[in-house]
């Protein structure tokens, strides 16, 4: 056996929080954990091949053209030359679907981040992630960065345009903190895209721009109370948290612990606010899950950082 035939890359690709209220497909920034992983291999038969999937209850596509691991994988690998080496993928699913947290968002990261490792990295990180938003497009048919991007790169990211995928990092405030609550019912992406209206009143995008404006400017500054007052979501809060039982309640119980925010995160179900420090962070999580579950509504948090990294190799 040569030594080509045993190497192998091991990716981990970290969950994201999409939209941050206020940037509906043009915000996101990535978590601490959960996150799946990848193993690139080289293998025996030519071309691009999923050999095993793990940790999911449902059945996912073998195809590599339909799987968000390996989508964006074909089409960088034609642009390589490289369509006809030998690659294995093995996949661990460690996020739920349609949990709001960027499942497929992670997979697909992961996915171009191993391959490219395992080729000797021909391509820096930022030039993967018009491969991995093509990847991810394999889950809803979108094409949208605000999930993908910040598991690749990692941090607080701006899409200026999904279609070029055009993006920045913005800073990130010292000590800020993220909750994220995920109860456990599902909600596909499909699914909350399809609630929306395609129209926005000119009074609710005048509020939302400034939102958003003020929302990168708090993040340049540091200022956190201008971030508290610049996260309202005025478009897509008030049409999605009608799929989110006792949304408002929760809400409401979050801000009353101190939270700068609580909303929506991605297409939801899960939730997510910011908070000051972690205690401020635990007591929300222990009051909104406290509260779930005598709903009858299982629930997992997470308490992180904005993560600067975004994948890695293992």
């Amino acid at each position: 056996m040569s030594n080509k035939s045993r190497q192998a890359v091991r990716v981990f690709a970290p969950a994201t929080v999409a939209n941050v209220a206020v940037g509906y497909d043009v915000l996101g920034f990535a978590l601490d954990r959960p996150g799946d992983e990848i193993i690139a291999r080289f293998g025996s038969t030519p071309g691009l091949s999923i050999t095993q999937i793990h940790g999911t209850k449902k059945p996912l596509p073998r195809d590599p053209e339909k799987n968000t691991a390996t989508k964006g994988v074909l089409a960088l690998l034609k642009d390589l030359g490289e369509e006809e080496t030998a690659i294995e993928i093995e996949i661990f699913k460690k996020m739920p679907f349609g949990s709001g947290m960027g499942s497929s968002a992670a997979s697909a990261a992961a996915g171009v981040m191993a391959v490219n490792e395992l080729l000797g990295r021909p391509l820096a990180k930022r030039a993967l992630a018009k491969y991995a938003i093509l990847g991810e497009s394999a889950a809803d048919g979108a094409i949208h960065g605000d999930n993908v991007i910040p598991s690749l790169v990692g941090g607080m990211v701006l899409i200026r345009d999904n279609a070029t995928c055009d993006f920045i990092k913005l800073p990130v405030p010292m000590g800020l903190k993220v909750f994220v609550i995920y109860p456990e019912i599902e909600i596909l992406t499909k699914d909350a895209r399809a609630v929306l209206d395609k129209d926005v009143p000119l009074s609710s995008l005048i509020a939302q721009t400034g939102n958003i404006a003020s929302f990168v400017a708090s993040l340049y500054t540091s200022d956190l109370e201008l971030m508290k007052r610049s996260l309202t979501d005025h478009v897509i809060e008030p049409q999605r948290a009608q799929l989110i039982p006792h949304f408002y309640d929760l809400q409401e119980m979050a801000l009353s612990k101190g939270a700068m925010n609580y909303t929506i995160s991605g297409a939801g179900p899960s939730m997510f606010g910011f908070a000051q420090n972690s205690l401020i962070a635990e007591d929300a999580c222990d009051a909104i899950c406290a509260h779930l579950r005598a709903q009858g509504i299982d629930v997992q948090h997470y308490i992180s950082g904005i993560n600067v990294t975004g994948s890695y190799k293992m």
